[in-house]
């Protein structure tokens, strides 16, 4: 029977569109890409294998003319797709509206070969019956200059991951991979690592004061904080550069406190008198932020629900599959007209018409270039549904209702206050002028801020809901200081990146595409480029290997400007103001003024791989250095013989690059892996008690008797921050060997759970089931009470950075098995199980973090995998059936060798009959 073929990415959009577009349509699933480059050699044609740019499967000698192939896995779904062909009288190509979809849709067509009927191109933002059924009726031409863009993007990643990656397997470790974004994202972990490695804490003084403004205001008592001493302004930490030293914008124009100036200024302060000198107000206005595209979401997500960039994709991908959200790749801030009546309506309903702007607010996007045909992320369809309309639950409800809330605010008035700034000042009583300076804030109308409240990514910026009130004191005022105190501070290095500012910065820097961000960071985790301490992404040593090789012989390939510069490139190719061809070539062959990626690796000359991995620790005077080894990092130093090279010894994978001191390194040669330091048995089972230097840092232990069971493990204990190996003692070790301790059970929990005390990988933290708190000290593992304890939890569990950070999870069912799916730290690391299978936790994986549906799919990879043996059996009954497919489609695609002019040319024509057609 006659029907019309509708082709989208996905089995779970096909199924909703289908239900949509009810009898006459069919709609089915690409599953993804149909087609691409040769992943592997045994995917390459034959007939390209032999020439000298086979391996790249690239013409790079014919207008980068690319040889894609249809992968073994999705050539079951091209038959079935090719079958349905037969039968339809239409074709609907409606993969995604943007540069990856266009390019879909375009490989789909020239794959398929649709002969005699009409395709049409179906775009829609949003998965609803009124979407879909108006995209049915509204198709457009394919955009054959989106698809040059994006294949133009796809032909530079493999130049320069296929170029340069076998470089760095010669020079570095042999597995690496380069990549024109992930390595620039990689440079800048790295490049922020060495400014904390290169920084030095300055430390200064100020003074603190509480002021009584008297009897006769309701708010007497208010904070100020000294601002300047006999008219110099004091020094604070913004004045001081990377060396801690002040900076020279700020020298001879600051008064920089040390210890005894400022105890002394206190003392001094006690007796004296104050005075308001000034009171400054000025009105507080603030507008709503533009709703989500995807970086915003994706830093939100991080700061308010723990998310990482990854799982916010993967939790927005569902939400739109079923019709929750627009499409969720966007660059745009823009909403339709029917979004921004429907974000007012809610307003209305919900808050009241006095939160209502006269006029619907617009928004344009700040990111260059950006296609404003699509939309921001919002609610889907003409009418919103609240958060507890939508029946989700879990991770989906949460990023629905942050998605919500950003809209709705979107759509409301300014929120408006005043800022209030007051000086006071006094004489001490040794001669100086002191000038104290507070600042407060009230808000009169709350505005949008009454719906969403946007994160910061420092803990100590202020929100803009916060409000400080200040009393109503006027110029010539008296007060007096209830109490004066000297207050000391360091500088702080610069904060390391988290998912959150590392997508801030890209998208900043123009580097890349916003819809990329969460590939690329987990491809350098993955790669081992990259790893998570707690939030913060930290550069492993082999980071520093890669990034020091490409900055030296690739320099301009991994430049910042060059990598926004290309983004600029393909923006022009997508506009059709730029050949794919030439810029192509201009990359890879250079130019009369730039140097080509080609000539970079061919003319390489001599790379001292070992210099490429030797990094001088405590100064080039030192002797000592780590040195990054195939088995990860070691440090070498001279022994006591002068032997230049007389000692080794490993250093912690979890060691941040900024931590590794000449102290430290001298602490890592004392006490190398695997040795082990006797402290003497313990008292209650007798056991042998041995304190190491692990792969994890330093530990003590039990050395179990040898006719222990073998399912027996022994008690270990890490050792505190405030100890080290060469003075922890027998009780000390005793005491850590007894975590986690039982602090006793709370009387009204009417499972009289236990609450413990113990120590984890993010610090010290209390236990009750499944509900973690942090300890602030380390000491409160032995000393925390019932009644404090108690206390802990009494107080409303925080997100974000101040959230505990449990060890154990419960995530909930797994959607196969449908068995309880918890987190469990064993014997190599945490893991995630269903009862039947265990999942290792990958690097980038954290237990804050880690969502059902990142659980499902270790498990489901996991599964995947089997046993060893089926795995190989399963292996070698496809074998024959893998060599016919590929024999097949070298057949196949030799029949269809074009130039770069003339699949150009092919292309246009089949836009145009396309055109015809519709």
């Amino acid at each position: 029977m006659a029907h019309k073929l509708v082709i989208v990415e996905s089995p779970a959009k096909a199924q909703k569109i289908g239900g949509f577009l009810g009898k006459g349509y069919v709609v089915e699933s690409s599953v993804g890409h149909i087609r691409d480059l040769p992943q592997s050699a045994a995917d390459t044609p034959a007939k390209i294998k032999d020439k000298p740019w086979g391996r790249l499967a690239v013409d790079v000698e014919n207008g980068f003319e690319p040889h894609y192939v249809v992968p073994h896995r999705q050539r079951e779904q091209v038959r079935k797709l090719k079958n349905l062909l037969k039968d339809a009288d239409e074709l609907f190509l409606a993969t995604d509206e943007d540069r990856e979809g266009e390019a879909i849709a375009w490989h789909l067509l020239d794959e398929l070969k649709p002969k005699n009927i009409p395709v049409r191109r179906m775009v829609f933002h949003e998965i609803t019956q009124p979407a879909i059924l108006a995209a049915a009726e509204n198709p457009r031409e394919l955009d054959m200059d989106l698809v040059e863009a994006q294949e133009a993007r796809r032909i530079l990643d493999r130049l320069y991951g296929y170029e340069v990656s076998p470089v760095l397997w010669k020079k570095v470790m042999s597995g690496l991979s380069a990549g024109r974004v992930q390595s620039v994202a990689t440079r800048l972990v790295v490049d922020r690592e060495r400014d904390r490695m290169k920084f030095k804490v300055a430390s200064y003084w100020d003074l603190e004061g509480t002021f009584d403004a008297g009897s006769k205001h309701e708010q007497r008592m208010f904070p100020a904080r000294v601002h300047s001493v006999d008219g110099a302004r004091v020094a604070r930490g913004s004045d001081f550069g990377q060396d801690g030293l002040l900076k020279e914008s700020a020298q001879g124009k600051v008064v920089h406190l040390d210890r005894t100036r400022a105890q002394g200024l206190s003392d001094a302060l006690q007796e004296s008198t104050f005075e308001v000198r000034s009171v400054e107000s000025k009105p507080y206005r603030r507008s709503p932020y533009a709703p989500f595209r995807t970086t915003t979401m994706q830093q939100e997500a991080s700061r308010k629900l723990g998310f990482s960039a990854s799982s916010t994709m993967s939790v927005a991908q569902r939400l739109y599959e079923n019709g929750f959200i627009t499409y969720m790749r966007t660059d745009s801030s823009t909403l339709s007209g029917g979004a921004v009546e429907a974000a007012r309506a809610q307003v209305r309903e919900l808050y009241g018409a006095e939160y209502l702007p006269d006029a619907p607010r617009t928004y344009a996007s700040k990111v260059k270039n950006a296609q404003e045909a699509h939309e921001a992320i919002r609610p889907a369809g003409d009418t919103f549904r609240t958060p507890a309309q939508t029946g989700l639950t879990g991770d989906q409800f949460r990023l629905y209702e942050l998605i919500w809330m950003r809209t709705v605010a979107s759509q409301m008035k300014d929120a408006v206050g005043n800022t209030v700034t007051i000086r006071l000042g006094g004489a001490a009583s040794s001669g100086e002028d002191v000038v104290f300076s507070s600042s407060g804030r009230t808000i009169t109308f709350h505005g949008f801020l009454k719906a969403y409240v946007e994160g910061t990514d420092d803990a100590s910026d202020s929100k803009d809901d916060s409000e400080a009130r200040l009393p109503a004191l006027v110029e010539g005022d008296a007060v007096s200081a209830a109490s004066v105190s000297a207050s000391g501070h360091e500088t702080k290095p610069p904060a390391r990146y988290t998912e959150a500012t590392l997508v801030k910065e890209l998208e900043e820097r123009e580097i890349g595409r916003p819809s990329t961000y969460a590939s690329i960071i987990k491809t350098i985790t993955d790669r081992g480029y990259v790893y998570k301490k707690g939030t913060a992404l930290v550069p492993a040593w082999l980071a520093f290997s890669v990034i020091r090789l490409l900055e030296e012989h690739f320099s301009r390939q991994v430049s910042y400007e060059f990598t926004a510069v290309m983004e600029d490139v393909l923006d022009e190719i997508a506009a059709g103001r730029k050949d794919r061809g030439t810029e192509l070539a201009e990359f890879y062959y250079g130019s009369d003024t730039v140097k080509g990626l080609h000539p970079l690796v061919t003319e390489l000359g001599d790379i001292d791989a070992r210099e490429l991995a030797t990094f001088p620790v405590g100064g080039p005077d030192s002797g000592i250095h780590l040195r990054v080894g195939r088995y990860g990092p070691y440090l070498e130093g001279p022994d006591d013989e002068g032997n230049p090279i007389g000692k080794r010894a490993n250093v912690p994978d979890d060691l941040p690059p900024d931590e590794l001191t000449l102290e430290k390194a001298t602490e890592l040669f004392a006490n190398p892996a695997g040795e082990e330091i006797e402290l003497g048995s313990h008292p209650e089972t007798g056991l042998r008690v041995v304190a190491k230097n692990g792969r994890f840092g330093p530990y003590v232990t039990e050395d179990l008797p040898d006719d222990a069971k073998k399912n027996d493990k022994p008690r270990t204990g890490s050792l505190f921050k405030s100890m080290s190996l060469d003075t922890i003692t027998l009780d000390d070790a005793v005491k850590l060997l007894s975590l986690p301790r039982v602090v006793g059970v709370d009387p009204e929990d009417p499972d009289q759970q236990e609450i413990t005390a113990q120590n984890g990988r993010y610090g010290p933290y209390l236990k009750k089931g499944t509900d973690s708190r942090s300890l602030t000290t380390e000491d409160q593992l032995f000393t925390v009470t019932l009644d404090e304890a108690l206390k802990i939890y009494a107080q409303p569990k925080q997100r974000g950075r101040a959230a505990a950070a449990p060890p154990l999870k419960e995530l909930g069912n797994d959607p196969v098995s449908g068995q309880p799916v918890v987190v469990k730290a064993g014997r190599f690391g945490e893991y995630v199980t269903d009862g039947e299978y265990n999942a290792t936790l990958r690097k980038d994986d954290s237990i804050e973090d880690l969502t059902l549906e990142r659980a499902a799919e270790l498990l489901a990879d996991r599964r995947a995998r089997g046993p060893a043996k089926k795995a190989a059996k399963k292996g070698a009954k496809k074998a024959p059936a893998k060599k016919a497919a590929a024999k097949k489609a070298t057949v196949k695609k030799a029949t269809v060798k074009k130039t770069a002019a003339k699949k150009t040319a092919a292309k246009k024509t089949a836009a145009k009959a396309t055109a015809k057609k519709a």
